[in-house]
């Protein structure tokens, strides 16, 4: 059995292209060994900035092609056909047959069975997987036509301990590559992939990033520990400086404690999202000025860590300028500079989106029953923070600094608080406000953003959604449900569309309710899909209370889902189907109209009775639930009614010869069948086998 290893050598990828790349190349070369009816025992995808490897073990060197039936032209096609076709597939006229087909007579040939050498399989082949590979994005250089994410500069390709020979754009495959990338005339050629995993491994160059990715992860706790820090690692910045480098060296670093005076989340997103480097805390979780950088080399004289102190020292510095000049510019005065930032075409300013969310937000803190003046004004306010010179540094920013704003100005801290959780939630596992004016404040944004866009037709489409309504409505799904607060979405709907009608912007589109009451719908699917409550149960659930009853649906569908594989779920949907179908199968077959009454007069044996009385019992407790009910037992009762509804079953004909009698079974049943709409309608739910 043999190996084939792929190096493909280039000028550093970024971090957020190598992980699609690596899994891609992977992807076609499985895809194509697949096809080719290659088998291998093992495949492996690696990269570093420099490079991307593939490694396949367990190939055979030879592979046999089984014999092939080949259709050619019809027998009356042209002679010039016919000769093509022998032409392309090497055989004679004495090798044809006529055979016929559904679509006609046509010639044949059978390609007898033949043995080949996989490398030269992968010689032919490879040029076209690698132009498969696709790249987020791309560039071209020189008079090169090959489009690759860097330059690429080398192919190593080895099969069976040899090399590879393939031309692929201006570039010859061979058993060379580079093995320092900045010293590009130092070359070393392999036969396999050990001697060149240890070969770098010599060099303390980690080509696995799965072992790069952990070792960082480790020093990184090892050196905080060490220091007396807690560290709190994001794996998104992981995975991002893990691709990084390849020579992975972890180092304290310090930056002035002066800074420590600024909002931590200034200091947090400097050192994260612009710098990369890692921030610490104490024990008592107070942000500290120690940060941890992965460098890509050892700092013997300490030159990279006196670098990244004075290249944070000097972002800090600027940050802190902006933070005192802007702590203290009076936030009301500065709302009518809004009318200078335009919201987008068609939706105005910002100055009249915070004049929508006014009025939306005092109608929503009617509901809350908190008070309006209070969400007025956090709306009033709450995008004056665009204006700021740390905003514009730091766009991540934007409503945490406004909240550092009010807060410093002397605001409530209810209003605080809403400002800074404005756009929360953001996504399905992020935090979702628990503070009413939070909720109101961030339910008033969603909501006239949401109206807004779809009233001017930019909906999302299937593959695109560039402002993120699909997060935004989600994030009103979530605000609802996980606050356990319910708002007829409608009635805001329609309130917030004619807020911009009376400020002149026309809404152009006639379908905006129904467009987004779906769109929101379909966000509830989402989210109830991620509770992995099964499809069926949300379909019906939706269906049978929709989005004005948000609550009772997501309710009801969790407990069902929770409970329809038990004891209690089996017994009331066996019970439910039972009786459904013998209703719907005798209503179908004879032309009768029922009236929603049943006479306990026609009643002749005690298993009427006693289904009677069990159906009234039912009625009686749903009749007395109020917003509190208690779902589970609400099942549970009705599951209860099996023995009844089945000794009925077992003990009654439906369809008696009397029809009175048989009319008074079959209003007897709807009966039933509309006591257990009281939970939902169970027609659709399906039983597990």
């Amino acid at each position: 059995m043999s190996e084939f290893f792929l190096e493909l050598f280039s000028e550093e990828i970024p971090a957020n292209l190598q992980r699609n790349a690596r899994e891609n190349l992977l992807q076609n070369f499985k895809d194509f060994f697949n096809k080719k009816n290659i088998s291998f025992s093992k495949n492996l995808s690696f990269s570093t900035p420099n490079r991307l490897l593939i490694l396949f073990e367990g190939i055979k060197t030879e592979i046999k092609e089984k014999e092939e039936e080949v259709r050619g032209p019809k027998i009356d096609a042209p002679e010039k056909a016919l000769d093509g076709f022998l032409r392309s597939n090497n055989f004679q006229k004495k090798d044809l047959y006529k055979k016929e087909s559904d679509k006609g007579i046509f010639y044949f040939v059978k390609k007898p069975p033949k043995t080949i050498k996989v490398s030269d399989l992968l010689n032919k082949n490879i040029p076209s997987i690698l132009d498969g590979i696709s790249w987020k994005k791309s560039m071209k250089w020189g008079d090169f036509q090959l489009y690759w994410a860097r330059p690429l500069k080398s192919i190593l390709a080895i099969f069976n301990k040899k090399n590879l020979l393939f031309k692929y754009h201006h570039l010859q495959s061979s058993n060379l590559t580079f093995v320092n990338k900045d010293f590009e005339d130092k070359k070393k050629s392999f036969n396999n992939f050990k001697l060149y995993i240890d070969y770098f491994k010599k060099s303390q160059i980690v080509i696995d990033q799965n072992k790069r990715k952990k070792f960082i992860e480790l020093e990184l706790l090892k050196k905080s520990k060490r220091k007396n820090l807690t560290i709190e690692i994001s794996d998104k910045l992981l995975n991002e400086v893990t691709d990084l480098v390849n020579k992975p060296n972890i180092l304290v670093c310090k930056f002035d404690d002066k800074f420590l005076q600024i909002p931590k989340e200034i200091l947090i997103t400097t050192m994260q999202f612009h710098q990369k480097y890692f921030h610490t805390f104490d024990n008592k979780g107070n942000i500290t000025n120690n940060f941890l950088v992965v460098a890509n080399n050892k700092d013997n004289k300490g030159f990279i860590k006196s670098g990244n102190e004075r290249v944070v020292n000097a972002r800090l510095s600027d940050a802190q300028f902006f933070w005192e000049k802007n702590k203290s510019n009076n936030l009301v005065k500065q709302v009518s500079k809004l009318k200078m930032i335009n919201y987008f075409k068609g939706l105005g300013t910002y100055f009249d989106k915070i004049q929508r969310m006014r009025k939306l937000g005092g109608m929503i803190s009617d509901e809350l029953l908190i008070s309006k003046e209070k969400v007025e004004i956090s709306a009033t306010i709450c995008k004056v923070d665009l204006l700021s010179d740390i905003v514009g540094e730091f766009p991540e920013l934007q409503g945490i600094m406004g909240s550092y704003f009010a807060e410093f100005q002397g605001f409530d801290k209810e209003i605080s608080l809403a400002i800074r959780e404005q756009y929360l939630p953001t996504g399905i596992n992020s935090k979702t406000p628990k503070k009413l004016f939070s909720i109101a404040l961030s339910l008033t944004d969603k909501l006239d953003t949401l109206v807004g866009f779809f009233g001017i037709d930019q909906k999302p489409t299937s593959s695109k959604d560039p402002f993120a309504l699909r997060r935004l409505a989600l994030g009103v799904i979530r605000l609802l449900l996980e606050n356990k607060k319910e708002f007829k979405l409608k009635d805001l709907i329609n309130y917030s569309s004619n807020l911009y009608q009376e400020q002149g912007f026309n809404l152009n589109n006639n379908t905006l309710h129904k467009d987004l009451t779906n769109f929101l719908i379909e966000r509830l699917k989402n989210y109830m899909k991620e509770k992995n409550i099964r499809l069926d149960i949300i379909e019906t659930s939706i269906n049978s209370y929709g989005i004005e009853n948000m609550i009772k649906t997501y309710n009801k569908a969790l407990i069902l889902n929770k409970l329809i594989n038990q004891e209690t779920g089996q017994a009331l949907l066996v019970s439910y189907k039972r009786a459904s179908n013998i209703l719907d199968h005798e209503l179908k077959n004879q032309e009768l109209e029922l009236s929603n009454a049943v006479d306990p007069v026609l009643f002749n044996n005690d298993f009427e009775k006693n289904l009677y009385k069990k159906i009234n019992e039912l009625r009686k407790y749903f009749a007395n639930i109020n917003n509190d009910e208690n779902y589970e037992l609400s099942l549970s009762n009705l599951a209860e009614s099996k023995n009844i509804i089945f000794e009925f079953f077992d003990n009654v004909i439906v369809n008696d010869k009397d029809k009175a009698i048989q009319k008074n079974r079959l209003e007897l049943l709807q009966m039933l069948r509309k006591t257990f709409d009281n939970y939902l309608n169970f027609s659709n739910i399906e039983i597990s086998k």
